[in-house]
């Protein structure tokens, strides 16, 4: 039986959002082998459709363009999407720390208020809009203090152009420093049932500080769809191709896992991945989890999956296999 799409609050912000977000990190191309922007806009409108109202995006999605088409996607339906995007990964100014080269141009880590000034009105002109829902820090930066970036970040809030405030790939140390110089709504963090070590270093400290949690990955880049078994190849700029989780050993240890799942989906007419999304969302403290999708079929897969609720049992059956196949899976 379906239920209604659960709906969750982002922190303290009031802002409440679908528990499925649609991540829209494969959309910009980069690291996924291209894009097809008027079948990622059929994908972002499907979602929009399915229930989904969380979208999540960044600047460094394809340097602008995964900004540049949730816009278009976006257009005339802005009041039916809480829109997410981050900011702290630059190309304007060689200030901060040194990330990456992304063709040939240095992007560096910085949160010093100039740039986040900078940064929220290129996103806003990008996404179409006057104001963003939940406006987030994607990469840390160790040379400016957080509280000049949070100082910042509630200017903006104050001014109307963000309504809630998120900090992305944290440390313990990150999380504690952001809830002590102001308001932090949320974190966002990858979490799966491959990667689960925030259960212990961030969890806890959120739920007592009433910090929402948004997990990308919960599918793992698709090693837990049920799709990608022991014979999948792949090729070009797929960064899946060198990855040591999806080395044949490990897609044959999730095919085991899958098993498990396999009754549980049946059981509830689902998929074996919404069933994976299901069993990450009732994790305590997992607030929302992001899902990419490039295309409507996929998009509205995941958005099935906020409307399943998996029973004790289940849960635990899902746990124990996970903790079974997945315990020596290599990362």
């Amino acid at each position: 039986m379906l239920h209604e799409m659960l709906t969750r609050e982002i922190g303290r912000s009031g802002i409440k959002a679908s528990a499925i977000g649609l991540g829209t990190w494969a959309i910009g191309g980069w690291m996924w082998g291209g894009t097809d922007e008027s079948r990622s806009i059929d994908a972002i409108r499907a979602s929009i459709d399915a229930g989904v109202s969380l979208i999540d995006t960044a600047p460094a999605y394809g340097q602008g363009l995964a900004e540049e088409i949730v816009g278009k996607a976006i257009a005339g339906r802005r009041d039916e999407v809480v829109l997410a995007t981050k900011c702290g990964l630059v190309w304007h100014t060689q200030k901060g720390n040194h990330f990456f080269d992304y063709d040939g141009k240095p992007v560096h880590r910085y949160l010093g208020r100039d740039a986040i000034v900078y940064e929220v009105e290129q996103s806003l002109k990008r996404l179409g809009t006057d104001y963003i829902d939940h406006y987030i820090t994607h990469w840390q930066d160790p040379t400016t203090p957080v509280e000049e970036t949070m100082e910042a970040l509630e200017l903006l809030k104050s001014q109307g152009k963000i309504r809630s405030i998120g900090a992305s790939n944290t440390s313990a140390d990150d999380v504690s420093a952001y809830v002590a110089a102001g308001q932090l709504d949320a974190i966002q963090e990858e979490y799966s049932m491959v990667k689960r070590d925030i259960e212990t270093t961030l969890v806890p400290f959120c739920l007592e500080n009433r910090v929402s949690v948004l997990s990308y990955s919960s599918l793992a880049l698709g090693l837990l769809t049920g799709k990608i078994g022991p014979d999948r190849v792949f090729s070009g700029d797929d960064q899946r191709k060198d990855n040591p989780r999806f080395s044949l050993e490990n897609r044959q240890k999730v095919a085991r896992l899958m098993e498990a799942i396999d009754p549980i989906a049946g059981a509830h007419g689902a998929t074996k991945a919404q069933v994976v999304i299901a069993w990450t969302l009732q994790q305590p403290g997992i607030t929302f989890s992001l899902c990419g999708a490039r295309s409507p079929e996929q998009a509205v897969e995941n958005a099935e999956a906020g409307r399943l609720r998996l029973l004790e049992a289940e849960l635990e059956t899902i746990s124990k296999a996970a903790e079974v196949h997945l315990t020596q899976l290599a990362a």
